[in-house]
């Protein structure tokens, strides 16, 4: 059974992985949250797939979706940073085929 630990560092290396696609298709991204301003101006459609992601924009976020079924879920604050949630954690632990501790709270 993984550890609320590995969860976290599970969810970080794959939202990584996730925005390493996206900057491979995109190379004008500096940051992953720049991908909100390349939807907002259109430069992008709100969803579609990039390498071995589907990506969704929603809000102030966009979710992943890697080739495994994984859901990598992110908020973007105003600076930019990356910010997810115990929510966020869950959703991406349920995809996992070892369920983490955090899952049984």
């Amino acid at each position: 059974m993984a550890t609320a630990r590995d969860l976290v560092i599970g969810y970080v290396d794959a939202l990584s992985s996730a925005g390493e696609a996206m900057r491979a298709a995109f190379p004008s991204l500096e940051r992953l949250a720049d991908v909100l301003g390349l939807v907002r101006s259109h430069r992008i459609s709100r969803s579609g797939e990039i390498g071995t992601y589907s990506y969704s924009v929603h809000g102030a976020g966009c979710l992943f979706i890697n080739q495994e079924g994984s859901e990598i879920d992110v908020d973007f604050a105003a600076d930019g940073a990356e910010i997810f949630d115990l929510w966020r954690l869950r959703l991406y632990g349920q995809c996992l085929p070892e369920k983490p501790l955090l899952n049984r709270v």
